[in-house]
């Protein structure tokens, strides 16, 4: 089991009230994704769309190779470099609250960011995450992959590995190419 620093539980449990909070309002303010916005997520069926849709997505998140960037943007630290015992490596992961809980999936509108942590201090964005807060809807779906339950952060999410490439596939939790340093 991962422990995080209580600066960092801190945040996540800040994430995993609001999501609470605001799904307990659920008949005024409804958490799950809109019709439309996972309409527009899962229309990326052919594969014409799915590239274009990719393209749109390492376009929108190339100026967050500069990790000062993100953070202007809005993007907080969500948790440190992180290699899950059995599963793999995640990496070091930058979340965009606003963005979190709209609860939209949008290309060009990503939830977080991936890095992986670098020998010289700088870390290297490896992917993106989307997420909605998990309200016990059905997870919805993105370029034909399924968001899985994280229920330590309150949230459906879908990780795309669309700037280190994964063996695993694309969308795989798990990416064994991302290296936290000295485990």
């Amino acid at each position: 089991m991962h422990t995080l620093p209580s600066s960092q539980l801190g945040r996540a449990l800040a994430v995993v009230s609001a999501a609470a909070l605001l799904a307990g309002c659920a008949d005024r303010a409804p958490l799950a994704p809109q019709q439309h916005a996972v309409a527009s997520a899962s229309a990326a069926e052919t594969p014409a769309d799915q590239s274009r849709a990719l393209a749109t997505l390492r376009r929108v998140t190339a100026r967050y190779h500069d990790l000062s960037v993100a953070r202007s943007d809005g993007f907080v630290l969500l948790h440190e470099c992180e290699n899950r015992p059995g599963e793999g490596p995640v990496g070091t992961v930058y979340y965009n609250p606003a963005r979190l809980l709209d609860g939209r999936v949008d290309a060009a509108l990503p939830d977080a960011l991936i890095y992986e942590p670098g020998g010289d201090g700088r870390p290297t964005l490896v992917g993106v995450e989307f997420a909605v807060p998990d309200a016990g809807q059905e997870p919805p779906s993105f370029f034909g992959a399924t968001f899985q339950r994280e229920e330590e952060f309150g949230v459906l999410a879908l990780h795309a590995w669309v700037w280190r490439h994964n063996p695993d596939g694309m969308f795989a939790e798990t990416n064994p190419r991302v290296s936290c340093g000295a485990e």
